[in-house]
């Protein structure tokens, strides 16, 4: 038996066996808190001046140095530039020492605390983990304050890298040759250290408890990345095991790549579209990679965050176009801004809501900040001239809602032709269906727009009223309850009547435990984290929708979850056992 098995999050697939080499130890522990007189007080400003210029430098350094195969990642290396120049960040530790009379250090310490606390109270996970962008900053200048400099690419073994963080700069100069895998302390799911492990295919696992205290450099460990674990000696019946593990995985991921470009079509002949959900601009080649048939979700949130002023129509316009342009003539839907005024208060002041999560967001918060929604709206319509546009309207919950917004994009319409400038009159326009307001009125929706498409994520935690992220009731995030399989039919059916297309988004989508459902309900596209299409188009290929049917009609009339689940796993682990090693499922073991 291993001596100690430390648990995380995963974030890349794959196993890894060697010896453990962390980064930068204990670098946090070690940092100096002193109090400085009066006198001290100019010099140390200097010191933290100066060691703002100097990660500035090197940072910038890095990025002139971007292999020509990482060149999508700079928008990640510039992030962390844009933070590094924000005067707020800078004037709040020069603050802390000239008002607290502290080191440079403690000052900046205390900075990043005040922004942590800042960003704990965002109800949206992704925006929350963004806190991670600046806490990668300050260790840069932290580094800097006390003459350290990071050197991850002079390592010379194969090793399996642990860190307490490992920011956007140290990825990029990870060498695939030399790390195996690697695992942090901080980080999570959407966290850029996790998008980075699997655009370079490598097994990473984030989050870890006890990391730091409970491995020593040079160790023998293993590295599971399909279920977040840290095997620290492992025994040589575990060593054998994971041995295996790994070569299987890698004679599969062989296998299914060689497929992942042909198209997700049954044996008998049903064929629905694989497309991919992506946040960040950099994202795009591991869709065309992993034979993603366009973009189903673009969240355009990333654009607005991180930033003194909100960004311009021609910045937007830009993005948009060169998103449009790179993936054409494969399809790409935006979606308009999703989130609310908790994210962006420093342009539009607080906003006190006991639950921000049925407040003021998305399409809600987008018409009652007009000027910023129709800067939106202009460089969407402009990029699409270029490419195969569509868009999309988040958080739709009634019929008059949706005519006030597509009203106001009218007007928007109307002011480009009065301006000469071009756009596509027959842009398709869709909307999501989050809501049971909106599943209940689908057929009258549909007859509004070109296409829906079913977020999962939250139309499950809305109907079923739970928060998945609370760990006490996460447990009845249940995708094949009977009131969200009936919901999904029910939008398909409107959809399908009304002769629209209907997309489903959310993370069931990636669950080769659902899709055979969804397959049965006849939906027209898929769209997922582009890691996953392989895999998906694969049970695709090799199913019939003849028995997806068959297996809908049993779940479907299910009345409990239990038994929808158990009719689920018998289905997948008789028809696509080998399959199965490598995927976790949303739906209950």
């Amino acid at each position: 038996m291993a001596k100690k098995v430390l648990s995380g999050i995963p974030v890349s697939s794959g196993v890894a066996i060697g010896k453990a080499f962390f980064l930068n130890r204990g670098s946090k522990a070690s940092l100096p808190r002193m109090s400085i007189s009066a006198g001290d007080v100019p010099n140390e400003k200097e010191r933290l001046l100066t060691a703002f210029e100097a990660a500035l430098q090197e940072l910038d350094e890095i990025r002139q140095k971007i292999p020509s195969e990482l060149k999508e990642h700079a928008a990640i290396i510039d992030s962390h530039l844009m933070i590094l120049k924000d005067e707020n960040f800078k004037q709040g530790a020069l603050r802390y020492i000239q008002d607290k009379m502290i080191n440079a250090e403690w000052a900046l310490e205390k900075t990043v605390a005040d922004i942590g606390k800042a960003f704990s109270r965002i109800d949206d996970e992704y925006i929350r983990q963004r806190i991670q962008d600046v806490r990668l900053v300050a260790d840069r200048v932290q580094d800097a304050l006390r003459g350290k400099t990071k050197d991850i690419g002079a390592i010379s073994q194969r090793v399996i890298l642990l860190a307490h963080d490992l920011s956007p700069a140290d990825t990029i100069a990870l060498q695939v040759d030399k790390i195996m895998a690697f695992a942090t302390t901080m980080g999570g799911k959407t966290s850029h250290a996790g998008i980075m492990a699997r655009s370079l295919q490598i097994p990473a696992v984030v989050g870890v408890e006890g990391l730091e205290e409970d491995i020593e450099d040079g160790q023998l460990i293993i590295l599971d990345g399909f279920h977040g674990r840290i095997i620290v000696g492992p025994s040589e019946e575990e060593l054998a095991e994971f041995a295996d593990i790994k070569y299987q995985f890698e004679a599969y991921q062989s296998l299914i790549s060689k497929c992942c470009h042909l198209p997700a079509e049954t044996i008998d002949g049903y064929q629905v579209q694989v497309l991919a959900n992506i946040e960040l601009f950099e994202e795009v080649a591991a869709v065309i990679d992993h034979g993603g048939e366009g973009i189903g979700l673009y969240r355009t949130e990333y654009s607005y965050l991180n930033r003194e002023t909100l960004p311009t129509e021609e910045e937007l316009f830009e993005e948009y176009r060169d998103l449009a342009d790179i993936m054409h003539p494969r399809k790409v839907i935006i979606r308009t801004l999703d989130m609310g005024a908790d994210k962006i208060a420093k342009h539009f002041g607080s906003l006190e809501e006991a639950n921000p999560a049925l407040g003021l967001r998305a399409i809600r918060f987008c018409l009652k900040h007009r000027q910023l929604f129709k800067a939106q709206l202009r460089a969407i319509l402009r990029a699409s001239v270029v490419g195969n546009i569509s868009i999309m309207f988040p958080l739709i919950s009634g019929l008059q809602e949706l005519q006030e917004v597509k009203e106001f994009y009218f007007e928007v319409q109307e002011e480009l032709r009065k301006e000469n400038v071009p756009f596509n009159e027959h842009m398709p326009m869709g909307i999501m269906i989050e809501v049971p307001g909106s599943v209940l009125i689908a057929d009258i929706l549909a007859k509004e727009v070109d296409f829906f498409s079913i977020g999962t994520n939250d139309l499950i935690q809305y109907s079923l009223g739970i928060d998945r992220t609370n760990k006490h009731v996460s447990y009845l995030y249940q995708p094949l309850h009977p009131a969200i399989l009936r919901s999904i039919k029910l939008v398909v059916d409107a959809a399908h009547e009304a002769g629209i297309e209907v997309s489903l988004c959310g993370e069931v989508a990636a669950d080769p435990f659902c899709v055979p459902i969804l397959m049965g309900m006849q939906v027209d596209s898929l769209s997922l984290n582009p890691q996953a299409i392989p895999g998906i188009k694969r049970i695709i290929r090799r199913a019939t929708m003849e028995e997806c049917k068959q297996l809908l009609k049993q779940v479907i009339d299910s009345d409990t979850v239990a038994r929808s689940n158990k009719l689920v796993r018998e289905m997948i682990y008789n028809r696509f056992p080998e399959e199965l090693m490598f995927y976790t499922s949303l739906i209950d073991e």
